[in-house]
């Protein structure tokens, strides 16, 4: 089904996910790697995998420049951050480094399926906590939804929004909102458009301080 990397430097951690891929995704093959030496040269060898399961701290790990040495190796395979980082900013870094995910070490094996689930859909995925910024703090990231732009969105559009700036899957959204995968999937295009944005936790940053109740208001 599909071909899974999991780097991380602890033979116990490494094996509970490769136990989790099993179960959930049955018949998916899972390589392990336990520093970035190893993972950048199985990488150079395995260029038909699916996704890349990488932990920040692995040895030979100093910042986040194994994760860039990784997205240059293989710019082409989706890589999520697994890790124990509770470090905010750091997380979200790790996006534009090139992650399209993060799952905490810490998280239950029902959200790392759910996570990995959003992933092979084609979604960013973050834990809700981490899609807030700290209040007062200012975001790295340039992006900023104006009012404005607020309002070229439909109703529709802004309560998918809502749902999404709470970090919800497309498969969530729908099943929240009674509506199929498919008119999720087009609203968060629409969205994504009109707003300006290349993808969606650009829009989901870009909107850390709207206050959706407002824009809500009958």
């Amino acid at each position: 089904m599909y071909k899974i990397l999991v780097a991380d430097d602890h033979p116990l951690f490494r094996d509970a996910i490769a136990g989790i891929i099993a179960v959930s995704f049955a018949g998916s093959a899972v390589e392990q790697t336990e520093d970035i030496e190893s993972t950048l040269e199985l990488v150079k060898h395995h260029d038909d995998l699916d996704l890349i399961l990488l932990d920040l701290n692995m040895p030979g790990m100093s910042g986040l420049q194994g994760l860039l040495a990784l997205r240059n190796e293989c710019p082409t395979i989706p890589v999520v951050i697994i890790s124990a980082e509770r470090d905010k900013q750091t997380i979200l870094q790790t996006l534009s480094y090139g992650a399209v995910g993060f799952i905490a070490k810490s998280s239950s094996k029902e959200c790392i399926v759910e996570a990995l689930e959003s992933v092979f859909a084609g979604n960013v995925y973050l834990p809700a906590d981490i899609m807030r910024l700290p209040e007062g703090s200012k975001s790295n990231n340039e992006f900023v939804v104006s009012a404005d732009k607020i309002a070229t969105l439909t109703r529709r559009e802004l309560v998918v929004l809502k749902n999404l700036s709470q970090g919800e899957a497309n498969k969530q959204i729908a099943f929240n909102l009674h509506i199929s995968e498919a008119t999720v999937k087009s609203h968060v295009s629409s969205i994504l458009k009109k707003l300006g944005a290349s993808n969606r936790v650009k829009v989901v940053l870009g909107c850390a301080d709207i206050d959706f109740s407002q824009h809500l208001k009958s």
